[in-house]
């Protein structure tokens, strides 16, 4: 099973390096996601208001605790939300939890939504497959707001999907490193300059997508042959299975960087729990798949409704000198 490894945060907090991940789940399927992790034994859970399933969620946390015994103060839980500075909550209330151990901006982007915290994706006046984003608030204004929220609710703050220059920008500009920064991260987009630049700020960074995303068609990287002949050679080498999913996940949490599967199939819940330790050999094998620079969650590109803004400077983005750039400062 896990290997029960931790990171220590900023704040003195441990966070459990193997998490649960919500994204994508669909509606009916996971709040039994919910009860299932925390029933295989996970004790990270990354949730988030953009995904719109909080409800089931709050429910599936309850529920295993009330079976499995689980104290809320076992369990290292996360919520990433999408708002303006003025919309911040104070509170995981919509999950039924008194507090938060880490509460995150989830996008350095904030959109046009008249003050209404449920309209998530307020769309473009004549457009309804643009989002309308709004330019008048800055990422430094919701950092800003991020820092003042009680210790009693949100009891370590930090962002994701923030570049080397937006942490740059909020640190200099309000003197607060945030705890965590949670990124996309998998063997085709290692990002090693980033994950220099969080460590030496004392950042703990968390990795989403770890097996990539088929969002725009590729296959997923645990389908790769390199990664295959890992698992093989691990296994050999353990007398046990190893699997493709279970050396993405070690990769990944190479460095104390945390990683967070998201599955809904209970045999799956139970595999990406399982922690191996892989050999240098077999990490440089997939770190050499770093060559094709991928990123698959571009909003500009993927999401629906679009979202017309360039965050990354990617050749998707790049190709629309239109979209707003990321108001770092006004």
């Amino acid at each position: 099973m896990s290997l029960g490894t931790t990171a220590t945060l900023s704040t003195g907090a441990k966070i459990p390096l193997r998490g649960y991940g919500t994204w994508q789940a669909e509606p009916g399927q996971v709040g039994e996601g919910v009860y299932l992790a925390l029933k295989a034994g996970y004790r990270h859970l990354d949730l988030a208001k953009i995904y719109q399933n909080q409800k089931e969620v709050g429910e599936g946390i309850r529920k295993a605790f009330a079976e499995f015994g689980i104290k809320r103060e076992d369990v290292f839980i996360l919520w990433a939300n999408n708002v303006s500075a003025d919309r911040l909550p104070s509170s995981g209330t919509e999950l039924g939890l008194e507090y938060l151990d880490l509460y995150l901006i989830h996008w350095p982007v904030a959109f046009k939504s008249n003050k209404q915290i449920n309209n998530l994706f307020p769309r473009q006046a004549g457009n309804e497959k643009l989002v309308e984003i709004d330019d008048s608030i800055s990422i430094i204004d919701t950092w800003t707001a991020m820092t003042k929220l009680p210790k009693s609710k949100a009891r370590a703050v930090g962002v994701s999907n923030y570049s080397i220059e937006h942490l740059e920008a909020i640190i200099n500009a309000t003197g607060v490193v945030p705890s965590v920064l949670q990124i996309e991260r998998h063997p085709y987009l290692p990002n090693p300059p980033l994950i220099e630049y969080a460590q030496k700020k004392g950042i703990h960074v968390t990795a989403y997508s770890g097996f990539g995303n088929n969002s725009i068609g590729w296959p997923l990287i645990i389908t790769r042959p390199e990664v295959k002949e890992v698992a093989e050679s691990a296994s050999k080498r353990t007398g046990t299975t190893v699997t493709p999913a279970q050396v993405l996940l070690a990769w990944a949490q190479v460095g104390s960087i945390s990683v967070i599967p998201k599955s809904v199939t209970a045999s799956r819940i139970v595999e990406n729990f399982i922690e191996v330790e892989l050999t240098p050999e077999e990490i440089a094998k997939i770190d050499a798949l770093g060559k094709e620079n991928k990123r698959f969650n571009v909003p500009g590109s993927v999401n629906d409704p679009l979202w017309p803004i360039n965050i990354f400077g990617t050749p998707e983005e790049n190709e629309h000198p239109e979209f707003h750039k990321v108001i770092i400062s006004k």
